[in-house]
């Protein structure tokens, strides 16, 4: 048990050291995510510091062998005239136990090392005869050279006769020193002696370690540089592509006079010149699309308001007409039946022109209040009821027991829940129309489902837009206005909330409208899904919120018609 809590304590505070490094970093992250500059400038002193380091070292240790092998060739030099010293002076002797020999050994070595030129430097002579124990090695310093002479050098001296050579460090006065050791065997009348050279390589370290710092500090110099050059470019590349952002943004804001500066005539120069191009282009678009757009919606005004007049003489007309149908020949009954049902239509059709120019001129107003959506809902099917009976669709209601308030306009979401079923129950083919509400505590959510044609690619953003239909042909003999949807669109932006459509061909199509509870509030989820749970696996591509609604599009023509 101790060591499971143990455990689990070592995990916590891990947990929270991970977190707290997290949190520590983010700074960094966010930076080396946001700055080109940044980015640029480390990876160049990473890529500069690895090349330098490699660089560094490969001339370091070329340089160090150089000298190395400069140190070896001239002490091997030099024993060779030591050895041939030696062997003119021990060949006098014949026997190794000659009382005389020791002394010969000693003074041939102080000899080779008061005639070393490496004498300053520390450099040792020392002669041993490891065959005849009775002779006793000789020094020519007060080093121990029992560290430096190893049994290795010493057998492939004595018992191989060559030249050997070795490089140990041994400590002399308190200094780590490192020496450079040949043995070499001298022929004597008697047999041979070993004669080793001991020269110590503090020049040749202390040049190298000069190599080394010089190369160092030269690589980091280089490092540095070649960061603060990057920069500097960095920055004369960067500088303008940000002032090109600053300036896009703020043309995207809607400041139309935003331009870049131009110095030089260099490629920057030139994409600013062309920036500024293109900005005063999209600016006479975007104005000449505005004084349009404005044209349009006047147009389409004041046209709805002037055929009031007229269409009220000619309704009252026409009810008269209406009214005396039965008296009339079978063919003028006829006529004064599509001329009511086609003055229904223009009638229609002028309301939500007038709905749609209200909302262009930013004049429709939200009027909210506590309201419950479940009476409104079975209103609109029983309004539907009629029309749905004579396609031979059945509306089938999946309402919650309880009320569900939300702070609504009960007229405009009435008039959006009317024209989602009634557009359902025009294009189910004969099948069931499903309508569901539900709702959780920030959101309230009403879906339309239909098994008809569905949507085809792309069309389920299509369907939001002012006079489109998916079907043409058969939508002029039985569509609506054209208007629904967007005056619907409308509506549910006004509320603070979603209108969203689904579709699949031959799958039929769902449309959902999502209300914030409390007007004014932020939606961020729905309470029902989008794609209807029969269709879970169709692809979300073919799902779409509706982008911010567009202009009037239809000329007087389509106005007239």
């Amino acid at each position: 048990m101790p060591v499971r809590r143990t455990l689990r304590v070592v995990r916590r505070y891990w947990r929270v050291a991970l977190r707290r490094g997290r949190r520590a970093a983010e700074p960094a992250r966010r930076a080396w995510r946001r700055s080109l500059q940044l980015r640029v400038v480390v990876l160049t002193l990473v890529a500069s510091s690895l090349l330098v380091a490699a660089f560094g070292w490969f001339v370091a240790d070329r340089s160090a062998k150089i000298l190395l092998s400069r140190a070896q060739d001239e002490v091997y030099s030099q024993l060779r005239g030591k050895v041939d010293y030696a062997y003119k002076q021990l060949t006098v002797h014949v026997q190794p136990r000659d009382p005389k020999l020791p002394l010969t050994l000693s003074e041939t070595v102080n000899y080779l090392a008061d005639g070393d030129p490496a004498e300053s430097g520390g450099a040792v002579v020392a002669m041993r005869a490891e065959r005849y124990p009775d002779l006793k090695p000789v020094t020519s310093a007060n080093v121990d050279t029992a560290a430096l002479i190893t049994p290795d050098l010493t057998r492939a001296v004595a018992d191989q006769r060559r030249v050997a050579r070795q490089i140990r460090t041994v400590e002399v006065d308190g200094v780590q020193t490192k020496y450079l050791v040949y043995g070499s065997p001298v022929p004597t009348s008697f047999g041979h002696v070993e004669l080793y050279y001991l020269v110590p390589l503090t020049t040749e370290d202390r040049a190298a370690n000069q190599i080394r710092t010089t190369v160092l500090a030269t690589g980091l110099a280089l490092v540095i540089l070649l960061g603060v050059v990057a920069a500097l470019v960095t920055r004369l590349v960067v500088t303008p592509v940000r002032v090109a952002a600053r300036t896009a943004q703020r043309l995207s804001a809607g400041l139309l006079d935003q331009r870049m500066k131009v110095d030089g005539e260099d490629d920057l120069a030139r994409l600013a010149a062309s920036f500024n191009q293109m900005a005063a282009n999209l600016q006479r678009q975007i104005v000449r699309l505005e004084e349009m757009s404005r044209l349009q919606r006047r147009f389409t005004s004041d046209v709805s308001h002037e055929l009031r007049t007229p269409l009220t003489t000619v309704r009252m007309a026409a009810d008269l007409i209406f009214a005396e149908r039965d008296e009339f020949d079978p063919t003028v009954a006829r006529s004064a039946e599509l001329l009511q049902a086609e003055l229904d239509r223009f009638e229609s059709l002028l309301t939500d022109l007038l709905e749609i120019s209200r909302f262009d001129a930013g004049f429709a107003a939200l009027d909210a209040e506590h309201a419950d959506l479940v009476p409104i809902v079975e209103r609109v099917a029983d309004r539907l009821a009629g029309l749905a009976e004579r396609v031979g669709v059945a509306i089938e209601l999946r309402l919650p027991d309880q009320p569900v308030i939300a702070e609504v306009d009960p007229r405009r979401v009435e008039r959006i829940l009317r024209n989602l079923v009634g557009n359902a129950v025009e294009h189910g083919e004969a099948r069931p129309v499903e309508v569901t509400l539900a709702a959780d505590d920030a959101a309230v959510a009403v879906t339309v489902r239909d098994h008809g044609v569905g949507l085809k690619a792309g069309e389920e953003r299509l369907v939001f837009n002012r006079f489109w239909r998916a079907d043409p042909s058969r939508a002029r003999q039985t569509g609506g206005t054209g208007l629904g949807l967007s005056i619907s669109v409308e509506d549910a932006r006004l509320h603070g909330g979603w209108l969203e459509a689904w579709g699949t061909p031959g799958g039929g199509a769902q449309f959902r409208l999502t209300l914030p509870v409390r007007a004014g509030d932020r939606l961020v989820a729905a309470p029902l899904p989008l794609i209807p749970r029969d269709r879970s696996g169709a692809p979300p591509a073919l799902t779409a919120r509706p982008e911010p609604a567009g202009e009037v599009v239809a000329d007087a023509a389509e106005v007239a018609r």
